[in-house]
């Protein structure tokens, strides 16, 4: 990543996922969690929509292989990922949110382990794995043992395993949907599933009265910024430089998370949630090791330089998630590797 143009993509996509977690904060102040969350895909989804009537793109499912995508994408990419992190950042900061959020690529090996076939995971992702749950050990550790914040972290725990799962079960998909498509069903059948967990959750209990117009503003930015620019800045990005370097936006996003949460919002940065930050980092950087050293060997004259391979899959705004022929390295497939990964929040 040396040109100007895909270091201000990264920015671009950095600010759009990591500014995303300062809106939610906002929101959840005058909106309930899941009804928030519905809204924010109602807004996605119409857009994508918008983008593939537009672009003239297949919508129809084709194969039961696109109906059995659509629903792991719909139900556990979007409407279960997204009602646990709108639910859990209600007892969090900001930033102690969008660093539980960026563990996705460092859980992802084991539940490919247990999923996919001829994947297996190597040392170096084991230790990263174990390293990562550190740094979540010891963010939570300051927030005692039965308060809110603690219970905020296992509402994103929660979310961050629903959405590996359904990354590594999506994968196994053989769909013909394009990428555009794939996003639309995904966001309106999510959308679909948030309105009717919000409706149906006893402590929701719907606007109960007008709504701010931050509120509004957060509802907006959402889904027009962090969803639909963050979704074209992450392929563009991607297209340009490959899935190992953008992935590394992942670390990135909480960061912009941070910074943003303090100067707007107020909110404190502990030592403890930036050690744990830290150990995640260390972590993904075990995980990643072997795709990592092929991306830095050759700038230091070690090795030659692949060229960047765009990938396909889902992306549902903040974590994110590809599935592409782009990344080997944490995983043993005895073949060329299927799954790569991009993160950023919320």
């Amino acid at each position: 990543m040396t040109s100007k143009r895909d270091i201000l993509l990264f920015l671009a996509l950095a600010i759009a996922w990591g500014t995303a977690f300062s809106a939610i904060e906002i929101g959840l102040e005058s909106l309930p969690p899941m009804l928030f969350a519905a809204l924010r895909f109602d807004v996605a989804a119409f857009l994508f929509v918008g983008a593939v009537v537009a672009l003239g793109l297949e919508w129809r499912p084709q194969t039961s292989g696109d109906w059995t995508a659509i629903a792991v994408a719909g139900v556990l990419l979007v409407g279960a990922h997204f009602a646990f992190l709108f639910v859990g950042q209600s007892y969090v900061s900001s930033a102690v949110a969008a660093i539980v959020t960026s563990l996705i690529p460092i859980l992802t090996p084991p539940v490919a382990l247990l999923v996919l076939p001829r994947y297996r995971v190597r040392a170096p992702a084991v230790v990263g794995l174990a390293v990562g749950l550190a740094g979540i050990v010891v963010i939570a550790v300051p927030g005692g043992s039965l308060d809110g914040h603690l219970v905020g972290i296992g509402l994103l725990l929660a979310s961050v395993i629903v959405f590996v799962v359904g990354s590594v079960l999506l994968e196994r998909t053989a769909r013909t949907l394009p990428m555009v498509s794939l996003q639309a069903w995904a966001m309106t059948v999510g959308a679909v599933i948030l309105h009717g967990a919000s409706i149906l959750h006893p402590a929701e209990g719907g606007l109960g009265g007008a709504v701010a117009p931050s509120a509004l503003a957060a509802l907006l930015y959402l889904g027009v910024v962090s969803t639909a620019g963050g979704f074209l800045a992450y392929f563009l990005l991607l297209e340009r430089v490959g899935a190992t370097e953008a992935s590394l936006v992942n670390y990135a996003v909480p960061v912009v998370a941070a910074v943003v949460g303090w100067a707007a919002l107020g909110e404190t940065i502990t030592l403890a949630t930036i050690a744990g930050f830290a150990l995640i980092v260390a972590g993904f950087a075990l995980c990643k090791i072997d795709v990592l050293w092929r991306q830095v060997g050759p700038m230091i004259g070690y090795g030659p330089r692949r060229r960047p391979t765009a990938g396909r899959g889902v992306v549902v705004d903040g974590n994110q998630y590809l599935a592409g022929d782009d990344v080997h390295g944490e995983y043993d497939t005895g073949e060329s590797g299927r799954i790569s990964h991009g993160t950023g929040a919320d």
